[in-house]
């Protein structure tokens, strides 16, 4: 991988964290419990609680993606960064924009599911 691509893609992850950290924020603010004496209504409530479960399902998955970014940071640094983990072969630039936290190839990735 070349050095230029390995800069663009640090200052990808980096952006990508911090919109991680901003969505996470949101979510733990919408996750918060519903208090049983605010009086929204029987089906306003369900609906807040529907919701409350959805942004604590994200709230996961936004905390799952930000500590693999957070990883894909501190392996950008080293040379082994930009190699698929399996086959050892160079993962491409392309893919690794879209997925910064991938450590795979696609096919590999294909592979174990």
């Amino acid at each position: 991988m070349k050095l230029a691509e390995r800069e663009q893609l640090s200052v990808l992850i980096v952006a990508r964290i911090e919109l991680a950290k901003a969505d996470i924020a949101a979510l733990e603010e919408s996750a918060q419990p519903i208090a049983p004496d605010n009086a929204i209504g029987r089906l306003s409530r369900m609906d807040g609680i529907v919701s409350q479960g959805v942004s604590k399902t994200a709230l996961i998955t936004a905390r799952q993606t930000l500590a693999a970014l957070e990883v894909a940071l501190a392996r950008s640094a080293k040379p082994g960064f930009g190699v698929c983990t399996e086959c050892e072969q160079p993962i491409p630039v392309q893919r690794l924009l879209l997925m910064p936290e991938s450590g795979q190839c696609v096919g590999c990735a294909g592979k174990q599911r």
